[in-house]
């Protein structure tokens, strides 16, 4: 009875071990508010026409086999 007493704790301090890890790696993967960097007005006075963005698209989707 001891030893399945033992097998569990040490099964249990496992699991635990093994949430932190998942914890941790997560907060270093989820990108925090101060890595976020605004674009706001980074486009201010330029002019973008239809032909721009027909030519973006071209490009954007000529190796795919989506297309508008």
């Amino acid at each position: 009875m001891k030893q399945s007493t033992d097998v569990i704790h040490k099964i249990e301090v496992i699991e635990e071990e093994i949430f932190n890890l998942k914890l941790s790696l997560l907060k270093k993967i989820t990108p925090s508010k101060k890595n976020l960097i605004s674009l706001k007005g980074i486009l201010e006075g330029i002019e973008i026409s239809e032909e721009d963005i027909e030519e973006a698209q071209k490009s954007l989707y000529s190796k795919t086999e989506i297309s508008e």
